[in-house]
């Protein structure tokens, strides 16, 4: 797979919003989100719309509500880190 999938992969995991994550165990609870991330930064890139994004998967897959994640934080770094790595 492609640096940058791992790389967000690492990201997310870093995120854990849900808490989920083990390195030895448990390390692909959030990969379903990293095929639409990266099409979403490399398309659009706006922190807004990723954010959007977060909002929307954490609240209809893992049924969370938006006020127990700091999506705007993660949507800033993940832009971030796609802006840096496009370098």
């Amino acid at each position: 797979m492609d640096d940058r999938w791992h790389q967000l992969r690492r990201l997310l995991n870093e995120w854990d919003f849900i808490g989920a994550f083990d390195p030895e165990t448990n390390t692909d609870e959030y990969d379903c989100m990293i095929p639409p991330l990266l099409h979403l930064l490399a398309t659009d890139g706006d922190p807004g719309v990723i954010q959007q994004f977060l909002d929307a998967e954490l609240a209809e897959h893992f049924g969370m509500s938006i006020d127990q994640a700091e999506t705007s934080e993660v949507a800033e770094r993940l832009t971030a880190w796609w802006r840096a790595s496009a370098g």
